[in-house]
C-alpha cells in the first residue's frame, strides 16, 4: 500500500515535521530511523535532516517543489547547505514567516497566503518556477495546514468553498478532493507528507480516511 501511518515525538501532525515533493523529503534531526525509512520508502525519494530557524517544525516553514526551496528569514548557513541539496533556497520576507503553512505548491503552481504581499508572490513564483496566487482555504490564508498537493492531485480542508477549489484547481492544474486525517481533523496539510507515489500520514488516520487520501491523490496499490 503507498501509504503509511506514523507519529513523529509522539504527534500525528507529520505536515508540521516533514515536508516532501517528487524530488526530496525534509525532515528534522530528530526523526526516527524506522519513520525516515518509511517515508523514504513510500514517497521514492532521498531525505535530508536539518532544524530550519533553530527548529525541529520544518514541515511548517519550509515550502518547495522541484524547482525551489521557499523559507523565511533566519535560516542560518548551515541549515541552508542542507535545503540545498533538495533545490536552490530563497528566503522570503514576511510577516508570515512559517512559508510550510502558508504556501501550498506543487511543480505547476503556488498558492499563498492572502496576507503576503504582491512583491512576496512574486518572488515565490519566480523561486518556484511556476505562476503563484493569493488564495485560501475554508477562509483559511494557511493554506498549506488546510489542503496538500501534489503533481498529481490535491486534497482539501471539507469546507473549502466551490469557489476556493475552483481557483486551487486553476492554480495547481490538479483535481481536488475534499477529506479529512487523524481520524476528523480537517486541515490535512497538518497531518501528511505526501508526493505521487506515496503519502505518510498520522496514525490516528482512519482506513475511510486513507481511501479518500488515495483517490484525492490519485494513488492506489
Amino acid at each position: 500500500m503507498p501509504v503509511g501511518r506514523a507519529l513523529i515525538a509522539g504527534s500525528p501532525y507529520l505536515g508540521v515535521y516533514l515536508r516532501g515533493s517528487e524530488s526530496g523529503l525534509v525532515a528534522p534531526p530528530s526523526t526516527p530511523n524506522d519513520v525516515l525509512r518509511d517515508a523514504e520508502r513510500l514517497l521514492g525519494v532521498p531525505s535530508v535532516r536539518t532544524s530550519v530557524m533553530g527548529t525541529e517544525l520544518v514541515g511548517a516553514l519550509v515550502a518547495f517543489n522541484s524547482h525551489g526551496v521557499v523559507v523565511g528569514v533566519g535560516l542560518d548557513e548551515r541549515e541552508r547547505v542542507v535545503l540545498e541539496r533538495l533545490a536552490p533556497v530563497v528566503p522570503i520576507v514576511s510577516r508570515q514567516n512559517a512559508l510550510g503553512n502558508n504556501v501550498l505548491a506543487n511543480d505547476s503552481g503556488a498558492v499563498v497566503h492572502p496576507e503576503f504581499s504582491d512583491d512576496a508572490v512574486e518572488k515565490i513564483g519566480r523561486a518556484l518556477r511556476v505562476p503563484a496566487r493569493h488564495g485560501t482555504v475554508a477562509g483559511l490564508g494557511t493554506v498549506g495546514m488546510a489542503a496538500s498537493a501534489t503533481n498529481q492531485g490535491l486534497v482539501v480542508h471539507p469546507r473549502a468553498t466551490d469557489r476556493e477549489v475552483e481557483r486551487l484547481v486553476e492554480v495547481l492544474k490538479v483535481p481536488a478532493h475534499r477529506s479529512t486525517a487523524n481520524f476528523g481533523v480537517p486541515v490535512v496539510g497538518a497531518c501528511l507528507a505526501a508526493n505521487t507515489r506515496g503519502v505518510l500520514v498520522g496514525r490516528p488516520t482512519t482506513t475511510v480516511e486513507i481511501v479518500h487520501l488515495q483517490e484525492g491523490f490519485g494513488i492506489f496499490d
